[in-house]
């Protein structure tokens, strides 16, 4: 069982547009054990991202690890993406705040982002494929912005009737 609760849809909390984390948060002991705590809760979901919105913290920040092996955790505290490619990438994504519910959405390709690190260190990375999905993906948590935002109506209305047959089947 995660760690940490994951509001899941429709939760208005999921909504909410999250905060800039403070220059004084980073030496909070309590900063620094929820990142290790929502990437234990990610992990165990499990998932590839978890943005603090997620678990109702309203703070711009996320954790990503994309990779199979669990080897690059990385922290993205207020971050903004610079730079878009103009090459589009359809991906199936999926969400922790959606369980079960997977469905492609076209992104850009590449994407410049900037970001502090989780001890307030400022830094910028360029990615692309799924790294790029999974930070732009993230950003809008951040933003009060959910994937099936970019369905159209009818893929839309599909995913949530899906969710809903899901939600009856657990309880």
């Amino acid at each position: 069982m995660p760690l940490l609760e994951i509001l899941e849809y429709p939760s208005a909390r999921l909504r909410k547009l999250a905060e800039p984390v403070a220059a004084d948060s980073f030496a909070d002991p309590a900063f620094q054990r929820l990142i290790d705590d929502m990437f234990q809760t990610m992990y165990e979901a499990p998932g590839i991202g978890l943005a603090a919105t997620q678990v109702d913290t309203h703070a711009r920040f996320m954790v990503i690890d994309v990779t199979e092996g669990r080897e690059q955790p990385l922290v993205f505290v207020n971050p903004e993406v610079r730079d878009r490619s103009d090459d589009l990438r359809v991906h199936t994504e999926g969400c922790l705040s959606i369980p079960g519910v997977f469905a492609d959405v076209t992104r850009a390709d590449g994407i410049t982002v900037t970001a502090l690190d989780r001890h307030g260190k400022p830094f910028e990375m360029s990615v692309d494929g799924l790294l790029a999905t999974c930070v732009q993906h993230e950003i809008d948590h951040l933003d009060g912005k959910l994937f099936i935002d970019y369905l159209s109506p009818l893929k839309r209305d599909r995913a949530l009737k899906k969710l809903e047959k899901l939600r009856k089947g657990r309880d």
